[in-house]
């Protein structure tokens, strides 16, 4: 997943930077539980309590810096789908708002990552729906036509929407069952962290809340 990245992605965009973070940041909390059940054989890992604090932590650092560094004027705009003129500017009411949608995803596809294979084909389809907005929304000319906030340098997030398909066929390939490896916390809290922060800059958070509505 990272390796396509840093190939095909734009490295001097600030989203890619932020979506980093989340990925690599998550991955390690949800590794350091993973580590702590195997190393005492027992599924407790690490406590609820720490653990929400630092997916809360991380989240606050990644949404100030990129509230800091993005020159996305809309970035603090929610928008609703299906109402065109529908629009609010939730202020600094953002970061706790932006906080909650990168834990609540994060932890939603940690409790589907339950059976083999289970949590895969819907990230992989979030994913997809994910890399058609994000260059939809990067293109000036598709985003007029549809009636969508054009935001400049967004089209590079369907390359990282794309590396995690990518990573998410070629496990599937082994967690299918009879399974051979398992996400555990590593895959799953950053999976999800992911898609929530892909949601929030792409201004698209509601239609993230439908997408899991509709697969769940």
């Amino acid at each position: 997943m990272f390796s396509g990245i840093l190939l095909w992605g734009d490295l001097t965009n600030y989203h890619i930077w932020f979506l980093l973070f989340i990925v690599s940041s998550y991955g390690s909390l949800g590794a350091y539980d993973d580590y702590k059940k195997i190393k005492f054989k027992n599924s407790s890992g690490i406590s609820f309590r720490f653990k929400i604090i630092s997916q809360i932590v991380i989240a606050l650092v990644g949404i100030l810096g990129l509230a800091h560094f993005s020159q996305n004027t809309e970035l603090t705009n929610l928008y609703f789908p299906f109402f065109k003129n529908l629009i609010i500017n939730l202020g600094w009411f953002f970061i706790p708002f932006s906080i909650f949608i990168i834990v609540g995803s994060s932890n939603a596809v940690n409790l589907t990552d339950g059976l083999d294979g289970l949590a895969t084909v819907p990230v992989i389809l979030v994913a997809g729906c994910f890399a058609f907005i994000s260059y939809v929304t990067g293109n000036i000319v598709f985003s007029e036509y549809l009636n969508i906030p054009y935001l400049e340098g967004m089209g590079e997030v369907a390359v990282f929407c794309g590396s995690i398909i990518g990573a998410c066929l070629g496990f599937l390939w082994f967690n299918a069952p009879p399974a051979k490896i398992f996400m555990g916390d590593t895959g799953s809290l950053a999976l999800g962290g992911s898609l929530g922060a892909i949601g929030i800059i792409t201004k698209h958070e509601f239609v993230l809340a439908l997408q899991a509505a509709c697969l769940c």
